[in-house]
């Protein structure tokens, strides 16, 4: 059966500084989830464990603690869509992950993503040119799966964002040779991590539709677990989630068979 984009594990809330909408609040979010027929939302604002040394190197995240996280619930639920407690937390660029394992314990769901490569002097050093960029997505994407995590209940974000190098990420994509894509995804698909797919649905002809479709297809071949999170910030883009997701499920030939378990 055809992958029903039926979800939606990344969304945030105006808590997130990046977004700061006040439109954008659990119970829009909740009325998008129900508009679309969804059964599973999930809300992942950004976050970083105070437990957890690091945050005061950026103050990004050291004015997003758990604690501020955790203020929006309860989160309004019904019979037919569960909206689940999750955060998107960060790698710093020695690799800590921002949560504790007494806070992932109490999160339904955990995004990390290894690709937030615009942190200048947190998630790397800054100045690094392509062949340094693809060095650090295997490295962080390595050091992620050998976290101490429940990877049942996480997922890796937007693994081709342009956060990567901008217009020249399809070039840092490139440069990752295809072995080490196969055995980062057999080690995903061991891990029990989510792959996250939430790239804006290239058409066929695109130019760079082949290397930004790639990693996804390896995944898929190793037989990895995927999930549509939108990483929404504003009422507008969660209003064009759906129609992406079913592009990019109809472009993969992902099934229902392909879904993380915390969705079946």
């Amino acid at each position: 059966m055809r992958f029903a984009a039926d979800h939606d594990l990344h969304i945030h809330s105006g808590l997130s500084l990046c977004s700061g909408d006040p439109e954008q609040n659990p119970s829009g979010i909740f009325r998008y989830g129900l508009e679309n027929g969804f059964h599973t939302l999930c809300l992942t604002d950004h976050m970083w464990d105070p437990a957890v040394p690091g945050a005061s190197d950026f103050g990004f995240y050291e004015s997003q603690p758990y604690e501020r996280t955790r203020s929006v619930l309860p989160l309004p639920q019904s019979d037919t869509l569960r909206f689940l407690f999750g955060c998107e937390t960060d790698m710093d660029r020695g690799c800590v992950i921002g949560v504790s394992p007494a806070v992932a314990a109490e999160l339904d769901f955990i995004i990390v993503p290894t690709t937030h490569l615009h942190m200048n002097g947190f998630t790397l050093e800054g100045g690094e040119g392509a062949d340094e960029r693809a060095k650090l997505w295997i490295s962080r994407f390595d050091a992620l799966l050998d976290a101490p995590l429940p990877f049942e209940k996480v997922g890796v974000a937007h693994l081709t964002c342009s956060l990567i190098f901008g217009r020249r990420t399809p070039e840092v994509l490139e440069k990752i040779p295809l072995d080490e894509y196969h055995r980062l995804f057999a080690k995903a698909r061991e891990r029990g991590i989510g792959v996250e797919l939430n790239f804006p649905a290239p058409g066929t002809d695109a130019p760079d539709a082949r290397i930004m479709l790639l990693p996804y297809r390896i995944a898929k071949e190793e037989g990895c677990k995927f999930y549509l999170g939108s990483d929404a910030h504003h009422p507008e883009e969660l209003r064009r989630a759906k129609a992406n997701f079913e592009a990019i499920t109809d472009l993969l030939g992902l099934t229902e068979d392909d879904k993380i378990p915390l969705l079946l």
